[in-house]
């Protein structure tokens, strides 16, 4: 397995990734006909703007393995000034979930973090019912900050958490 900074020519790719983690995960968080619509073409449309017009925070981080994309991370460095940087996404290939590319890609973005902002705190938000991300990130030594509902792409709304690090060094040290 390979991680390197994902490019424009990776759209589509992670823009496939992003769909089918979506259709897998949020059922009865998102509506089905959402998550049954072209949400390819949203999605494509969304990365294919974030890498032609980045936010100057932006980094994005892939996992290859054979030259296959099976995962990435999207970082939004310096985001809050209490929470630190924002892990916007997250996301591995269904087959391979549970063999710790997740967790690599989290050390991946804490790395840059540290790099590039000598920040020692990260945060993201995950859904109520998304539990077993919920578990992963505990595990991972992410405290359960806040909740709020928030809205999403569908325009439901859903019960999200913030979980938060405040304290990289062991991701820095390989966990």
């Amino acid at each position: 397995m390979i991680f390197r900074q994902a490019t424009l020519d990776d759209a589509e790719s992670i823009a496939n990734l992003h769909t089918n983690s979506w259709r897998q995960t949020y059922r009865g968080i998102m509506s089905d006909a959402y998550l049954d619509g072209d949400i390819f073409l949203e999605r494509k449309n969304t990365w294919i703007e974030r890498f032609s017009h980045p936010a100057t925070n932006q980094h994005v981080i892939i996992a290859e393995e054979n030259h296959e994309l099976i995962g990435f991370v999207c970082i939004f460095g310096g985001d809050d000034q209490k929470f630190g940087s924002l892990i916007d996404n997250l996301h591995v290939t269904k087959a391979l979930k549970g063999k710790g590319i997740g967790k690599k890609l989290l050390q991946q973005a804490a790395l840059w973090i540290q790099e590039t902002y000598q920040d020692n705190k990260m945060y993201l938000w995950v859904y109520e019912l998304n539990t077993n991300a919920r578990q992963v990130y505990e595990k991972l030594g992410a405290v359960n900050y806040e909740m709020e509902q928030k809205e999403n792409p569908d325009g439901t709304f859903a019960t999200t958490f913030r979980y938060i690090w405040t304290d990289l060094s062991p991701f820095l040290h390989g966990l």
